[in-house]
């Protein structure tokens, strides 16, 4: 059963091979990415439709490469996975469309997966993979979730964040240093030449006994600290781009400090959900789960509690076709694939929040 995945919700297309056979997991043959990071930095973030039209140029040339890799023509693939959602609308139904038309040339079925489950389940296809049950932290994009999982399609949501997730936290911190797009790697980079302590960001939430989250408290404290540095620089008072004025370790302290507090956040929340459940194993997914200094302490933490940490390989962390090919495959040998859209209609779910992903999601 080998499974081709495609991924386009964003900014980076993604196209992946894998074999589902029997039910060891799903075997990856061959993945191949393009990323539009280049492009959109001109504009300061993702343009929809630039980033829709560049899908369209590259997903078929991928897919030939990934096909190589693997040593298949493209008869052998069985199902096409394709991100159903959620994620740009443009951007899904470019990966829809060639999903729908790959599988009624071929004669195949055609698979949509939740991006979000896609994420979920990439540690699977790492060198050290989880069993489950395990606790979840789920931390892409516009997206902070606790779940506790206990197999494919049985999550059961722990925590969620109620308005800036850790994700746009970093980014929205970023842009206000007056850092390239994209802004949570850079202020990651950056945060590296300064001191976590040097300014006291608040950590909310930290205390309100669940296990939700809540960044958009840490934005605006961001915002006023980084407007009382500029105008109190000797260069003058702020301006449209308030950092600009900030000297470079000024900028550095201000970015270790805003990865310090998000950071505290998700790894005293993903602790407290460990004990909350009594399970003793956690994954980390998502593309804030490369974070370096989020792995060390989360890694200190677990080590201390006795508890196994899990994460997908650090180039598997960001959106790509391998873990969409992966929930696909997973999802086929649980016997859960036949809950998406019958036939071959160009079907996507922007907006598609992950408790309603066919029924399958414990309450």
């Amino acid at each position: 059963m080998r499974i081709l995945g495609i991924e386009s919700s964003c900014d980076e297309t993604g196209v992946a091979l894998v074999d589902a056979s029997g039910s060891a997991t799903p075997r990856l043959l061959g993945h191949a990415l393009h990323s539009q990071i280049e492009m959109h930095q001109a504009y300061g973030g993702v343009v929809p439709e630039l980033a829709s039209r560049d899908h369209i140029r590259r997903v078929l040339p991928l897919t030939d490469t990934v096909l190589a890799q693997a040593g298949l023509p493209l008869s052998a693939v069985d199902a096409i996975a394709y991100t159903r959602g959620p994620g740009l609308a443009g951007a899904l139904l470019v990966g829809s469309g060639v999903a729908c038309a790959l599988g009624f040339a071929l004669g195949k079925p055609v698979i949509g997966v939740h991006h979000l489950e896609g994420h979920l389940l990439s540690p699977f296809l790492s060198a050290d993979p989880p069993e489950f049950p395990f606790v979840a932290l789920l931390v892409s994009g516009g997206h902070s979730q606790l779940m506790r999982v206990d197999g494919v399609g049985r999550y059961e949501l722990l925590g969620e964040t109620i308005d800036d997730a850790a994700g746009e936290a970093f980014d929205k911190s970023a842009k206000l240093l007056g850092l390239p797009y994209p802004g949570g790697p850079a202020l990651s980079r950056l945060a590296l030449q300064g001191d976590p302590q040097a300014y006291k960001f608040p950590r909310p939430l930290l205390h309100s006994g669940d296990l939700d989250f809540s960044f958009a408290g840490l934005k605006t404290a961001v915002l006023t600290q980084v407007k009382r540095l500029a105008h109190a620089s000797p260069e003058g008072p702020a301006t449209l781009h308030l950092a600009d004025p900030l000297n470079a370790q000024q900028k550095a302290d201000v970015a270790a400090s805003v990865q310090a507090a998000i950071v505290d956040v998700l790894v005293r929340k993903s602790m407290a959900a460990i004990r909350q459940t009594g399970l003793m194993r956690l994954v980390v997914a998502g593309g804030v789960g490369a974070n370096v200094l989020l792995r060390e302490q989360l890694g200190t933490a677990c080590a201390k509690a006795g508890v196994r940490v899990h994460y997908p390989e650090l180039h598997l962390c960001t959106d790509n076709g391998a873990m969409i090919a992966l929930a696909g495959g997973m999802r086929v040998q649980a016997g859960l694939a036949d809950d998406g859209p019958v036939g071959y209609p160009f079907d996507v779910k922007p907006r598609w929040p992950l408790s309603e992903l066919g029924g399958a999601i414990a309450a």
